[in-house]
């Protein structure tokens, strides 16, 4: 017997019940975007196999977009971070913009700091003073691109430059040649050279148009075996559907003659919240390359996220071709860099990311990972070598440096905020926020072992046992007695420690950059596998008398522990916050 659907109370809903009204906000003023008239389309089939090239404008589209542009030494540091990463094509500034990008583009090719098999990118207008300029600041280096570009769209043509479609195709033709005859000029056979054209606010420009002035310039520069050139066409402002961006790259990788001596690069701005998705689907029309920022640094809403496109890649099983391995280290140079904070829901690299709160979602975390080891286990294998399927984790932490311990947390913000206000206010101890969220773990375990409440006395107590050693009854490996540095000539710092290890008093010497990482280098010799991840201090009063407190990461054999060392001396601190830190680990 068929059921009936079912009648009565409570009412169904349908269509009519639901009470969504007009907004009211002046949808007039805007348009619909152009749609491109391709029926046969084809990337909807195409399949991403393989990772793009990648173009890292961190220290160009990003710097010029921040608040307080990065000082030379913050460009270095992100410089470098860029290349260990493994980024081969980095746009390292606009150097005709002012003295500023030229000197750090003179720098590092005047210091040998850019690697035999990276290519240097320079932006440029297309006049010719700015042009010369620009060819100028790479003289002596080993690999450059010029990147040149001209707004193309028909707003800028009748707003900004007022001038016809055949005057805005011609700047682009002769900075084109401007490029060819100062690279002749001032750029010797040491240097390997390439060219980049992009028509700026792509994204607005009629198809046909676009088209036409990227033939123009090809015209120019003649690609050919050997000789490639790189149409980069940016969504400088994203105005549509990441579907419709597919379409606009489909239509011109059919059109462009030469294709294949053209690289056709993408570079999405994120101001429709899609960056993301239309660089992947850019890739699956026919592009080549993707130029993105870390952590979608950038102009407005920011670039494409090189962060989430690699990962993204690597979840599916795709060599990424750069090594994020180390994310929390990745982040931390960023933001020093940027002076901007990446946020606790980013994707991959967020402080929450690879956390649940919810019940439901922990059981089923829970029974995967029980899963997944007895699924290794029944195959002869570890857990690393097969397939992850964790629900709720799209990867395994561990890939980028994340530990384990904060997958699976108490959804109690008002413990956690209640502890740390404890501990400032009653012990001027201002804990950095993972450090919070460890210890936290550390009060609730105390809780659902012993319940009752947790008093501002017993939170103490429970701090000072878990981190600070009672010089009555000391536990750990190691307890401090005195130490001293000495630095020589090219920076680098000696250390000796004098300690008990083990019950024993001994002598510990290492070597490094700075006190902490010479203690780091003095524990390996005693078996002691420690990694600096984040390192923070405050003091807790001040005048004469004024005590420092030093709050260590450390990643000690596979795990990552917090560490804290009080002290008058800042370096001693700093020490008793490491051995803080290595003595939690053995208990």
């Amino acid at each position: 017997m068929s059921q009936q659907p079912f009648v009565g109370r409570p009412t169904p809903i349908t269509n009519a019940t639901h009470s969504q009204k007009p907004s009211g906000m002046p949808i007039h003023k805007y348009g619909q975007y152009e749609q491109v008239d391709i029926p046969d389309r084809t990337w909807p089939e195409a399949r991403v196999t393989k990772a793009p090239r990648w173009l890292s404008t961190d220290l160009r589209d990003g710097n010029q977009s921040l608040i307080d542009p990065m000082t030379p030494a913050r460009k270095r540091e992100m410089f470098d971070l860029l290349v260990r990463m493994g980024y081969k094509e980095i746009e390292v500034g606009f150097p005709s913009s002012g003295e500023t990008d030229f000197a750090f583009v003179r720098s590092i090719i005047e210091e040998g700091a850019i690697p035999d098999d990276v290519t240097i990118s320079v932006l440029t207008q297309a006049r010719e003073d700015l042009i010369e300029r620009t060819v100028e600041s790479l003289v002596g280096a080993k690999r450059a691109t010029v990147h040149l570009y001209n707004a193309t769209a028909p707003t800028f043509r009748r707003v900004v430059f007022r001038g016809s479609k055949e005057q805005i195709k011609q700047i682009a033709v002769d900075g084109t040649r401007l490029v060819m005859e100062y690279a002749e000029k001032l750029l010797g056979p040491e240097t390997t050279f390439g060219y980049q054209y992009s028509p700026e606010i792509f994204t607005d420009t009629e198809l046909d148009f676009a088209l036409e002035v990227c033939e123009a310039v090809c015209d120019v520069w003649q690609p050919s075996e050997g000789r490639e050139i790189i149409l980069n066409l940016p969504a400088t402002v994203e105005r549509s559907t990441p579907s419709t961006h597919a379409d606009r790259f489909e239509w011109m990788a059919r059109n462009l003659t030469r294709r294949e001596h053209i690289c056709i690069s993408v570079h999405p701005h994120n101001d429709r919240g899609t960056a993301v998705a239309a660089a992947e689907l850019a890739l699956m029309a026919g592009a080549d390359r993707i130029e993105g920022c870390l952590f979608g640094q950038g102009e407005r809403t920011g670039n494409v996220d090189l962060i989430t496109l690699g990962m993204n890649l690597f979840s599916q099983g795709i060599d990424p071709q750069i090594d994020f391995s180390q994310i929390d280290e990745i982040r931390r140079t960023s933001e020093y860099c940027n002076q901007m904070e990446v946020h606790p829901r980013h994707p991959y690299a967020g402080d929450l990311v690879y956390t649940a709160f919810s019940g439901s979602h922990q059981d089923a975390i829970k029974k995967g990972f029980d899963a997944m080891e007895a699924d290794a286990a029944a195959a002869g294998k570890t857990v690393d070598d097969i397939e992850w399927a964790v629900p709720y984790l799209p990867i395994d932490p561990k890939d980028v440096g994340r530990s384990y311990e904060a997958v699976i947390r108490v959804n109690s913000q008002s413990g956690k905020g209640g502890i740390a206000y404890v501990l400032k206010n009653d012990h001027k101890l201002d804990l950095p926020r993972r450090m919070q969220i460890e210890f936290s773990r550390i009060i609730q375990a105390k809780t659902d072992a012993e319940g009752g409440e947790v008093t501002p006395k017993a939170i103490w107590d429970v701090f000072s046992d878990e981190y600070l050693p009672n010089p009555e009854n000391p536990w750990g490996r190691i307890q401090l007695r005195s130490g001293s540095t000495a630095t020589d000539k090219d920076g680098t710092d000696t250390l000796t420690v004098e300690a008990v290890v083990d019950g024993v008093e001994t002598v510990l010497d290492g070597t490094g950059n700075g006190p902490i990482s010479a203690f780091f280098d003095a524990l390996a010799g005693i078996g002691v596998d420690a990694r600096l991840l984040d390192y923070t201090e405050h003091t807790m009063s001040e005048g004469a008398s004024a005590v420092a407190a030093s709050y260590i990461e450390c990643a000690i054999d596979g795990r990552v522990l917090w560490g804290i060392g009080i002290d008058a001396n800042t370096t001693r601190a700093s020490l008793k916050a490491v051995i803080s830190a290595v003595n939690r680990a053995g208990r």
